[in-house]
């Protein structure tokens, strides 16, 4: 069992690293000392902010110790950007602190609520498409970012149906959000798959209406299919490899847009390390191919 030291290194602390249009994967406990030990050919990797909101504990010492060696991207899950009350500014000062301590590449949120009042849900909630969300949303974005001293990236949902009194599309409500707050855009790949099936929409328009620029990173993540009334429900739920026709829809993207950070996300029954390895292999190979055929056409992406 690898012997873990942390660096208490100003540099090491507090150098903030840039995340590398390359593929990456999430950071899963088990994987600690495997990682530590091999440093496995990977361009980044993503942690979930609040498994790490605790002041110490060995969760940091691997953590500091990964750091050392990869960039690292936060992903929250609970700053409820969504909700209609206030910013819950006690949890975006845990993630300051957390920002600081770490100097993340990137750190990224939710276009969801997951608290209303005092209660705390364990789901991403969809918000509505209307003016006053997004007049709602931009303002929490908004002391987010001027809270953590920095812009923040915000992903779209997975969508299992359509809400009543949409004003917009979900692509007009990101695109005004980041134009309106500042932010950039996470764009899961999977999710847009999800939901367009779901709903019944086009995918490839859905990407279509997303400009180049204000994306900033990229999921890409396996869900599975059940039946409800007769027809097909895509639920996403991170447990599975990447199907085919999400990696498509990525490939199409990137080739508008231009190679991208892009992670693979596996939350439920994670699989071995390699397993997660070889899934980024082949977005590192998608990102290849954009690279070599830019080499040849000259810059293509608006």
């Amino acid at each position: 069992m690898a012997h873990v030291q942390a660096s208490h290194s100003p540099a090491c602390r507090r150098a903030s690293t840039p995340i590398p249009a390359a593929a990456g994967i999430g950071l899963k406990p088990q994987h600690y000392l495997e990682i530590i030990e091999n440093r496995p050919a990977l361009g980044w990797f993503e942690v979930h902010a609040e498994n790490y909101m605790g002041a110490g504990g060995p969760p940091h010492r691997y953590l500091t110790a990964i750091r050392e060696h990869y960039p690292l991207s936060l992903h929250g899950v609970g700053l409820s950007l969504g909700s209609a009350g206030p910013l819950d500014r006690s949890h975006a000062l845990r993630l300051k602190a957390l920002v600081d301590r770490y100097e993340p590449g990137f750190v990224s949120e939710h276009l969801a609520w997951t608290r209303h009042g005092q209660t705390h849900f364990n789901d991403l909630l969809p918000v509505p498409l209307t003016q006053e969300a997004l007049d709602v949303m931009v303002a929490h974005v908004d002391e987010a970012q001027e809270i953590l001293g920095r812009s923040i990236l915000v992903e779209n949902p997975s969508v299992y149906a359509d809400i009543e009194g949409a004003e917009m599309s979900e692509p007009e409500f990101l695109v005004a959000l980041a134009h309106r707050s500042g932010c950039g855009l996470l764009i899961d790949v999977n999710n847009v798959h999800v939901s367009c099936s779901n709903r019944g929409d086009d995918a490839l328009a859905w990407f279509d209406a997303i400009p180049g620029q204000l994306v900033g990173e990229v999921h890409l993540a396996g869900h599975t299919t059940e039946m409800v009334d007769g027809a097909p429900l895509l639920i996403d739920d991170h447990g599975s490899p990447v199907i085919a026709e999400v990696f498509e829809l990525y490939r199409n993207f990137i080739d508008v847009v231009g190679a991208r950070p892009t992670l693979i996300e596996w939350d439920t029954d994670v699989p071995a390390l390699d397993v997660l390895l070889a899934e980024a292999a082949r977005a590192q190979h998608c990102l290849d191919q954009i690279r070599s055929l830019d080499a040849i056409l000259g810059h293509r992406h608006g």
